[in-house]
């Protein structure tokens, strides 16, 4: 069975930038679609960005709290997928999972169709 595994969450202050990764073990992550969600405290699951399978066009989402400050890539020689956050806000602290599935769409960032979960990274965005 596909492991999904992430790292790189830490604390960092306002402004500042971390690089999570989503790496597998088992199985390509360029056959599936690659999605980071997170969980703020006292919050809702909310889908971040995700990531298309590999083909000639890779297509990418963001949730509009992420578009001009997360881009999210993968590195299909090492079977990783990266999270990059420039600009980090307050707003930004949670944990924040890998999940894996066919599609990258509107339906797939509110959770639909995740064959596989990773247990998360905490990122924490304080002063």
């Amino acid at each position: 069975q596909l492991q999904l595994l992430e790292s790189g969450g830490g604390l960092v202050q306002p402004g500042g930038s971390l690089t999570l990764s989503c790496a597998a073990s088992r199985l390509s992550l360029a056959a599936l679609s690659i999605h980071w969600f997170r969980q703020a405290p006292g919050k809702e699951h909310e889908g971040v960005s995700c990531i298309s399978q590999s083909d000639t066009y890779t297509r990418t989402r963001y949730v509009d709290s992420a578009k001009g400050r997360f881009t999210i890539s993968r590195d299909t020689a090492k079977n990783v997928v990266f999270l990059q956050m420039n600009s980090l806000k307050s707003e930004d602290t949670a944990v924040y999972y890998c999940a894996a599935g066919p599609y990258c769409n509107t339906n797939s960032l509110r959770g639909e169709n995740m064959d596989y979960w990773g247990k998360g990274t905490r990122v924490t965005v304080s002063s």
